[in-house]
């Protein structure tokens, strides 16, 4: 199982919670590449089993300006077989919270197989970290059945 994390962060707390999945799925005996996203070789998507989008978001509710990349990759690319999973940051002060996490969301559900999204109030605390394993676990279940059809 080959795994890419693809991210994006500002403060540091969605680079957190990228690093936490990360060393899960290394945990697991998953090859795990991680990415920002101005790095990721989106050539090479379909090398991979899996990609998860980390994502920070921008001003009311906006996708970051260096996902845009990657977003428009899965508008383009045919990557329904694909298993996807979304994680973001974000301060529930603010109308939308996590704002890129469900627009990132809502388009991976079309163009691609998605399997988990994980939204963290800020910097991840304990519970948070225990909600990243299921995530982890969730992305694995999906691409271990699709292996199996």
């Amino acid at each position: 199982m080959r795994i890419a994390i693809v991210y994006s962060s500002k403060t540091g707390n969605t680079e957190e919670v990228v690093d936490h999945l990360w060393q899960l799925f290394v945990e697991k005996q998953v090859q795990a590449d991680c990415f920002r996203a101005e790095k990721f070789p989106t050539a090479d998507v379909m090398d991979y089993d899996a990609i998860v989008i980390g994502t920070y978001t921008w001003g009311n509710g906006e996708i970051p300006r260096e996902m845009r990349a990657i977003y428009e990759m899965f508008e383009t690319y045919n990557l329904k077989d694909l298993v996807t999973g979304v994680v973001g940051t974000g301060d529930t002060c603010y109308p939308r919270f996590c704002g890129a996490v469900d627009k990132f969301r809502d388009m991976l559900f079309i163009q691609s197989n998605l399997a988990a999204t994980l939204k963290i109030e800020l910097t991840p605390q304990q519970e948070d970290y225990i909600r990243c394993n299921r995530f982890v676990e969730i992305i694995m279940e999906r691409v271990k059945s699709i292996q199996y059809q």
